[in-house]
C-alpha cells in the first residue's frame, strides 16, 4: 500500500471546522478548480511569485504540478508539506508547512492560499493554527516563521490573532516598484499562552523519519502541557 512507502498520506489534522491532509487525485483536481475560480482580488497581488495571474486553466494546472513537485523533491533534511484544507469535504485552499534541518533548527515556516469565496470566515487562522499545533506539539519546533507584504491585511491579521511578533522586514522589487515584506515569528511559549482551537492529529508517528526526526527522543519533543 502507498502508506507503507509514503506515510504522509495517512497524516491528518482535524479542527472544529477543517480537515488538513494530502488529497487523492480527484480531490487535487477539485483543489485546482478552487484556484481557477479565484484566489484574490485581481487588483491586488499578495504573492511574490505571481502564479495567480495565469489564466484559470493554467492556474489550475500549476496547482497540480506544484503539489506533485513539492512531494517529489521531499527529503528528511528539507521538506515542504502542502496540506490541502477541506471544509465539509470540499477543498478550500492549501496550508504549507516547511522546514530545513528541523531536528537542529527546531524551526518551521508556513505559507498558504485560500479560495476567494472561502475568505473572511476565519478559515485562514484555523488552518494555520492546525499546523502550528503539529509543529509545536509533535515535531519539536520551538519557533514558527511567516511573512506577508505590508499591505496584506488578511495574512497579517491571522498572524496577529495567533500571537506572532515582528521579526524585521525585507525589501523586494516587484515589476519595477518597491514592496516591503513583514517577517513574523511565533514562539512556542507565545502559542501556549493563547486560546487555541482544538486540533486532533492522526498518523504522525510513522512520518517522523520523513520529517528528519527519526531517532529524536520524545524527551526532545515538547508537548502542550509542558
Amino acid at each position: 500500500m502507498l502508506i507503507d512507502h509514503f506515510p504522509l498520506v495517512g497524516l491528518r489534522l482535524t479542527t472544529p471546522r477543517l480537515e488538513l491532509r494530502l488529497p487523492d487525485a480527484e480531490e487535487l483536481a477539485a483543489l485546482a478548480d478552487t484556484a481557477a475560480d479565484g484566489v484574490h482580488d485581481p487588483a491586488y497581488m499578495p504573492f511574490r511569485i505571481r502564479w495567480t495571474e495565469l489564466p484559470p486553466a493554467e492556474r489550475a494546472r500549476s496547482v497540480v504540478l506544484h503539489h506533485w513537485s513539492l512531494l517529489g523533491q521531499w527529503t528528511p533534511r528539507s521538506w515542504k508539506l502542502p496540506f490541502t484544507v477541506f471544509r465539509d469535504g470540499v477543498p478550500v485552499g492549501v496550508q504549507l508547512l516547511k522546514a530545513v534541518d528541523l531536528a537542529v533548527t527546531a524551526e518551521c515556516s508556513t505559507a498558504s492560499w485560500l479560495g476567494h469565496r472561502h475568505q473572511r470566515q476565519g478559515i485562514g487562522a484555523e488552518m494555520r493554527a492546525a499546523v502550528a499545533h503539529l509543529a509545536f506539539t509533535h515535531l519539536g519546533a520551538t519557533e514558527l516563521a511567516s511573512s506577508a507584504f505590508t499591505d496584506n491585511a488578511g495574512s497579517l491579521g491571522v498572524s496577529a490573532k495567533l500571537g506572532y511578533a515582528p521579526d524585521g522586514i525585507e525589501r523586494h522589487e516587484d515589476q519595477g516598484r518597491l514592496r516591503v515584506i513583514h517577517r513574523l515569528r511565533l514562539t512556542r511559549q507565545a502559542w501556549l499562552e493563547r486560546v487555541r482551537p482544538e486540533v486532533t492529529v492522526e498518523g504522525v508517528a510513522p512520518c517522523l523519519e520523513l520529517f528528519g526526526l527519526d531517532g529524536v527522543s520524545d524527551a526532545h519533543r515538547p508537548h502542550p502541557s509542558a
